[in-house]
């Protein structure tokens, strides 16, 4: 059955050329446009389509405002167009705390000059998100709110945050294939760590936030951060997340040192290594490799710097990046954990590491802070 596609955009250009990419691929039917964000919240309700796409900038109501209404009455993949700017980033990150599931950037360029690579890219993250789990927690909604953790000027406290209220389940489509079906582990043990090293991609933004909002300021070990992003938006999100968090969070620079209660995010477009000395290395991004950052990277890294002393968490997220990284810690003794399906956007990345027998736990979103609490302190 083909995927159904709603496509916003206050231009007439863009709609036409989102609607002739989409229509390329026999799996995908356009069913409908929209030039605002009241018409695509009457367009979502009568056509009740898979997919949405949309803009930001529109007439009478903007692609944020409609993303909200759409949730609360008939919550549907949405996938954002931005600008590869700090403020396009500032926007994404608003718009995934509207519910939005992914982003993908506005370029007009791209779409003259690489036809192709622009419609493989469209139709991969449509065919991705339409899979998505339908529960689009946000920033903003009730189980995270911001009342979770200090505001921006409040200052930081060393007691942990309150578990967030786990959001009541809404269907999921199905997988392209069965996962195997785990058990939620059991509460863990502690242990020194060294370090805290988080991967993630599709849906991450928004399952950092869950996380890291429990954690209290004074957690004992550092954080690292690689979430699949790109580069103008890596410094903008560090932001938010400093801003929610009682511990600190920053985006990663060549030479940072590692320390308790501080998390550092590896700059998109780039890679990040960490050393034994604690020094954090920021490398160029190779164009070999499929991610820039790239989990198995810094995870690999992770594990010649810190042999057994490394807690590594793999959460929601397309592919297997942090598999094989996942893989050189567990030889070295240190221990993974991954994010359940049940509470997974996308589960990709968790289940590559369930799949290959690397994860000593598995456990769910709204409870993976707490236990890393448990595990650290």
């Amino acid at each position: 059955m083909a995927v159904k596609v709603l496509v916003v955009d206050d231009s007439g250009f863009f709609r036409r050329r989102v609607s002739e990419i989409l229509s390329s691929d026999t799996t995908i039917q356009v069913v409908g446009t929209a030039t605002n964000g009241k018409e695509a919240i009457e367009q979502a309700l009568a056509l009740k389509p898979d997919v949405i796409t949309m803009d930001y900038e529109m007439p009478m109501m903007d692609g944020i405002t409609a993303v909200r209404h759409i949730m609360q009455r008939c919550p549907t993949p949405v996938l954002m167009f931005s600008s590869l700017t700090h403020e396009g980033a500032r926007v994404t990150l608003d718009a995934l705390d509207a519910g939005a599931v992914d982003y993908l950037p506005k370029n007009f360029e791209d779409i003259s000059r690489n036809p192709e690579k622009v419609k493989q890219m469209l139709c991969e993250k449509v065919h991705t998100i339409s899979r998505s789990n339908r529960r689009f927690s946000s920033f903003g909604s009730a189980p995270v709110a911001p009342s979770a953790a200090p505001a921006a000027s409040s200052p930081r406290s060393s007691a942990p945050a309150p578990s967030p209220a786990r959001p009541a389940p809404a269907p999921a489509r199905a997988a392209a294939a069965p996962a195997p079906h785990v058990a939620p582990s059991a509460a863990p043990k502690r242990k020194a760590y060294k370090l805290v090293a988080i991967g993630t991609s599709t849906g991450g933004p928004v399952a950092l936030q869950r996380v890291l909002t429990q954690l209290p300021a004074n957690f004992p070990a550092p954080i690292v951060l690689i979430q699949h992003m790109p580069a103008a938006f890596t410094k903008a999100f560090a932001e938010r997340l400093d801003k929610l968090c009682r511990i600190s969070v920053k985006e990663a620079e060549d030479g940072d040192i590692l320390r308790p209660g501080l998390a550092l995010l590896a700059p998109g477009g780039k890679q990040m290594m960490v050393d034994g000395r604690g020094a954090v290395k920021i490398l160029p991004g190779d164009e070999r490799l499929n991610y820039k950052p790239c989990v198995d990277i810094t995870f690999g890294s992770a594990a010649k710097a810190y042999a057994d002393k490394v807690l590594a968490v793999v959460l929601t997220g397309m592919g297997a990046d942090g598999r094989e990284g996942a893989r050189m810690l567990k030889q070295g003794g240190s221990h993974v954990w991954a994010q359940d399906e049940a509470s997974c956007v996308i589960y990709g990345m968790p289940m590559a590491i369930v799949k290959a027998n690397l994860a000593d736990a598995v456990y769910s979103l709204d409870d993976i802070g707490r236990h890393l609490v448990e595990a650290c302190l």
